[in-house]
């Protein structure tokens, strides 16, 4: 057993930061970047193996896999099945672990190619609902997409999908492997509201700072569960993200957007103590890449 632990425990979690939206390895920029995205990554942690963490007892409960960076695929009480910002092959995305198979929507933040990542090549395998920014879903041209603007709502089973604002940018590249070519307006950055029937709300910010806006989203979407990057640079950093924890009043906090590369410095522990500073009530839920947890 102790050598079976020893073998596991040596296996590195490294993939090729790959953010074409077809799925290919665009080459790095200069500070190791990739194309529309940030810098340099970061050796990935093996993640353990296991049944979902948790208790999947409660009515209503999502089952949801953190795949690094911003990427997550929910699976709900009632079989719907949703990607969110699946670049699946960032460095710290789990090795090896197969990608999905069945998705009924993917939902796609902004333009960056580190959030469209491998959206075309998931919705050409799954026909899924690829789900944006009006203008984002007219550059990728997929064959069933669904463009929102925030404020507006959709349904998958027993989910009811509603984006909201987030404050950041967004072009999109269609060739990130062309260093020359320049991003093209993505529309608005969104993020988005997962509301399960009789159960868990989630709120996945996007790249985001904080804003006042999320004093609403607290109100009228009342979120139990906010995945907030907490990375810096591009984004908000952990105080950011502990007044935005504050403002939404959420119970769980799962931290997103950090340590893919070395740019994105902030860390759960300073977001835990972050929140400590500002007084929210929030309990942040580190997730581990490939783990999947019920939340």
């Amino acid at each position: 057993m102790r050598i079976l632990k020893a073998v596991l425990g040596s296996a590195v979690m490294f993939l090729a930061a790959s953010a074409l939206a077809a799925g290919a390895p665009p080459p790095a920029h200069p500070t190791g970047a990739p194309a529309g995205g940030h810098v340099g990554p970061v050796n990935a942690k093996p993640p353990p193996a296991g049944a979902p963490k948790g208790n999947a007892g409660g009515a209503g409960k999502a089952e949801v896999t953190w795949w690094g960076h911003a990427a997550f695929i929910v699976k709900s009480p009632g079989g719907a099945i949703i990607a969110i910002d699946p670049w699946l092959q960032n460095p710290r995305a789990p090795q090896g672990a197969p990608q999905p198979d069945a998705l009924d929507a993917i939902l796609v933040t902004h333009a960056h190619s580190d959030h469209v990542g491998n959206t075309l090549d998931l919705a050409t395998k799954t026909q899924a609902t690829v789900v944006g920014s009006y203008e984002l879903i007219a550059q990728l041209g997929v064959a069933k997409g669904n463009g929102l603007n925030a404020g507006g709502s959709m349904r998958i089973k027993d989910v009811t999908i509603t984006a909201v604002p987030a404050v950041h940018s967004s072009g999109y590249v269609a060739n990130p492997a062309d260093q020359t070519a320049k991003p093209v307006y993505g529309g608005a950055p969104l993020g988005y509201i997962i509301a399960i029937d009789h159960g868990t709300t989630l709120y996945h910010a996007g790249d985001t700072d904080y804003f006042a806006g999320m004093s609403y989203i607290a109100e009228r979407f009342k979120p139990t569960v906010a995945m907030l990057p907490i990375g810096g640079q591009y984004t908000m950093d952990p105080m950011g993200a502990a007044y935005a924890a504050k403002a939404l009043k959420v119970k769980t906090v799962v931290p997103m957007h950090f340590g893919t590369f070395p740019a994105l410095s902030g860390t759960p522990a300073d977001l835990t103590a972050a929140i400590k500073t500002v007084h929210a009530t929030s309990k942040v839920e580190e997730l581990q890449p490939g783990v999947a947890t019920w939340l």
